[in-house]
């Protein structure tokens, strides 16, 4: 794992050459985004919904036993806004679009595609990686906006309908609770996540080598490690901005 990780910060690294010689085009980031995050908008608002929903239904009858369903708004909000949506949402993006990434790169490398860039005097990392590395790291914060209102909202409609919590006193709470500074801080985890995402699976379908069965292993390995990688990185980020 550690030599894969001194792969991707190779790979990183010359993905930001081929960015700083002028070498994307616009049109490759576009057609990525579409790919990653337009077609992963679906499946991750259902995945955000039903995870909000079941918090609202756990928490909304303790809260009303004690008397504190004024705070379950506040509660679902900050806990959509700095766990749920970023974390659930990448999940989802890289379940479906990360495995992706890595079987088409891994197909191209065992079909010899990459070789045949590699005549033109074209950087293969630079590019397969860098446009699918910039329309991740882009695309997937404004799922994740969007994803968190999702939440927030199904959470409201929930509580509403499980205990009749009004549903001005649940939004009351809830912008009581949001801070700028939780926003923020999940639209930078929702960047880093697509990132990641996009460069591993990519370096681990561009590692690939032999026929259709590493194929399927390459692209097993790339949604693990993506995962891992990813459950890292939002330690570190929590650890920065909310213990240091």
């Amino acid at each position: 794992m550690i030599k894969f990780l001194g792969l991707c910060v190779q790979n990183l690294f010359e993905c930001l050459k081929y960015i700083l010689g002028g070498n994307v085009k616009f049109k490759n980031v576009v057609s990525q985004a579409a790919a990653i995050s337009y077609d992963s908008l679906p499946i991750s608002l259902i995945i955000v919904f039903i995870s909000a929903a079941v918090i609202a239904i756990q928490v909304s009858k303790e809260f009303l036993m004690t008397g504190a369903e004024a705070y379950i708004g506040g509660t679902i909000a900050v806990v959509m806004i700095r766990e749920i949506a970023p974390g659930f949402v990448a999940l989802a993006i890289g379940a479906r679009a990360g495995t992706a990434i890595s079987a088409e790169i891994a197909n191209m490398q065992v079909t010899s595609q990459v070789d045949a860039i590699k005549t033109l005097k074209i950087s293969p990392v630079g590019y397969y990686f860098t446009p699918r590395i910039i329309a991740s790291a882009i695309t997937v914060p404004m799922v994740v906006l969007i994803a968190e209102f999702i939440g927030i909202v199904g959470g409201m409609v929930i509580a509403w309908g499980t205990i009749n919590l009004n549903p001005a006193r649940y939004m009351a709470s809830a912008w009581a609770w949001m801070a700028t500074k939780d926003i923020y801080i999940s639209l930078l985890k929702a960047c880093i996540f697509g990132a990641l995402i996009a460069l591993v699976c990519a370096s681990k379908g561009y590692e690939t080598k032999g026929g259709a069965k590493e194929v399927g292993y390459s692209t097993t390995q790339a949604a693990i490690l993506s995962t891992i990688y990813m459950l890292v990185a939002d330690f570190l980020v929590n650890l920065v901005f909310y213990i240091t």
